[in-house]
């Protein structure tokens, strides 16, 4: 399953059943144009696939010298009526600098 991504807010939605390098290619892609992106999982499966994910996009991204943070947070979220937890992961790009010798 694709993560989602909804256009007035940017977050990506991430579930159990989403792939995480398809997730992680998103989340690349939005890192290299945005300093920052948002993940949003509901679950630990959607977190485990979220959190997978950001590892792989810092491969992804490694090679364009950047590197990233994590800032998880909860946030609340209504599902066909109900409000749920949902765990927030802001994901910001931090640029390598590389170590004078």
């Amino acid at each position: 399953m694709e993560p989602t991504r909804t256009p007035a807010s940017g977050v990506l939605k991430v579930s159990a059943q989403s792939n995480p390098n398809s997730v992680a290619g998103a989340l690349a892609g939005v890192l290299r144009e945005h300093a920052a992106a948002e993940l949003q999982a509901i679950g630990a499966g959607a977190t485990n696939q979220a959190v997978k994910a950001i590892a792989i996009a810092r491969s992804y991204l490694s090679a364009s010298g950047i590197d990233v943070i994590c800032i998880p947070a909860f946030t609340d979220v209504e599902i066909e009526g109900n409000v749920r937890t949902a765990i927030r992961l802001i994901v910001e790009r931090r640029y390598v600098v590389a170590p004078a010798v």
